[in-house]
């Protein structure tokens, strides 16, 4: 009797002491509350974000058409061997391959032109002699000094011999023909610069055998001109039509941080690539880099201007997506938001603000966005009104209003009543608080 005496008493302090405790907790914690943001007047630039790399404006390949060693560099105007970022002009000698096989065939060319022009001459000698003997004959006949038979004869050696010549004249032609092709080949084993500008990559040692085939090897890559520079970058199909030839272009590389280039947009090629699904254009954007300090390959962060507005009201765009709880609208506010219901034909949205423990709608109609604020106009719209952004948890920390991931699991807590469409659950763009 005696411990169960003291078991309910032990029960008991325990209660008062968890009461206790629950009253401090309860005395301390802070009313929920509304986070805002007040509405304010500035600037605001809508861009397209991208990524691209830094290209030339023209670059070059150069080849080799022939097979051999390459058993040279050339050198650039200050006597150094070609290597990378040597300046070329044109006709500079970047490199030699091994002539040795293709000397011997401009010898051989030559040789065979020799030899069937010796053939020529003498076949040209024979038909002039037996043109001679024809015309002889054929005077002899007119006198009834020889038989016919023989003129007729000579006539037909006489075909045959200018046949010989014109054989003979053929050969002539095409060993002047090899002769050019194995001159073409020898002049080949000089590869020369077709262009002016700055050799990018050197793709050959000495000693490397380079195989001609149907494509040409690359040996070097020269690009035109460094001081006209182009940033290739790859825009979603969404965005593409917001960007016009002309139209103005910001981009930064990693290398130079603090530095925002400027350029312009050259052409959106129209063969768009597409990649699991996602459908990209290259839009080339033209910049100055008379400078050099951009290198060609960098990877650059670009920005085309697709608006600018100046001195207009702005609101965060958290604030265009914040929906309230049922009894947090002020009394009388379902009203008025059933009555300014949001013109379909217009991009119209609704801001909260704060009224005492509770919030009234103003409806806006929106504009330009950057990503982190959005134009707003309207009625009743100042600036320095506080519009609701979030709210506060019971325990005072900020209640997380972030958009979530679609791959991120959420907890299902019901419908959500959209004040402006009664009897319907909320519009899908209203994030939940």
């Amino acid at each position: 009797m005696r411990r169960t005496a003291v078991a309910l008493l032990i029960i008991a302090l325990a209660g008062a002491a968890g009461a206790g405790i629950w009253a401090f907790r309860s005395a301390t914690i802070k009313a929920p509350g509304f986070r805002t943001a007040s509405v304010r007047r500035g600037d605001l630039v809508a861009a397209i974000s991208a990524t691209g790399t830094v290209e030339p404006e023209a670059a070059v390949d150069v080849g080799a058409q022939v097979a051999g060693v390459i058993v040279a560099f050339g050198t650039d105007k200050d006597g150094q061997s070609i290597t990378w970022g040597s300046a070329v002009d044109v006709g500079t000698v970047l490199a030699k391959i091994d002539d040795s096989l293709y000397v011997a065939a401009v010898k051989t060319a030559k040789a065979q032109i020799d030899q069937y022009s010796g053939q020529l001459i003498r076949d040209q000698a024979i038909l002039d002699r037996d043109r001679v003997d024809l015309a002889r004959y054929q005077t002899l006949v007119a006198q009834n000094a020889i038989a016919r038979q023989q003129a007729e004869d000579q006539f037909y050696v006489v075909q045959q011999d200018e046949g010989t010549v014109k054989l003979d004249e053929g050969l002539v032609e095409g060993a002047k023909a090899s002769l050019l092709a194995a001159q073409t080949n020898l002049d080949y084993c000089t590869i020369k610069s077709p262009v002016k500008g700055v050799v990018i990559d050197r793709r050959v040692n000495i000693g490397q055998t380079v195989v001609s085939s149907l494509n040409a090897p690359s040996l070097f890559l020269i690009a035109n001109d460094l001081s006209r520079i182009q940033v290739w970058v790859s825009v979603n199909e969404a965005d593409v039509g917001g960007i016009s030839r002309g139209g103005p272009a910001t981009f930064t590389v990693d290398a130079i941080p603090g530095r925002v280039f400027r350029g312009q947009v050259g052409q959106v090629r129209l063969n768009a690539t597409m990649t699991q699904n996602v459908v990209t254009y290259t839009v080339e954007v033209d910049t100055n880099n008379s400078d050099g300090a951009l290198l060609p390959y960098l990877t650059a962060n670009a920005q085309f201007e697709v608006g600018r507005r100046k001195g207009v009201l702005l609101v965060p765009n958290a604030a265009l997506h914040w929906w309230p709880h049922d009894g947090q609208v002020a009394p009388g506010a379902e009203q008025l938001v059933h009555a300014h219901r949001p013109d379909k034909t217009e991009q119209s949205a609704t801001i909260w603000v704060a009224q005492g423990g509770f919030v009234r709608p103003l409806l806006v109609k929106t504009g330009l966005t950057d990503g982190g604020f959005t134009e707003v106009e309207g009625p009743g719209l100042i600036e320095g009104l506080d519009a609701v952004v979030g709210e506060y948890a019971r325990d005072g920390r900020a209640a997380q209003e972030a958009v979530r991931s679609p791959f991120t699991p959420q907890i299902f807590r019901g419908p959500r009543r959209d004040l402006s469409q009664p009897n319907q659950a909320a519009s899908p763009s209203a994030s939940a608080p």
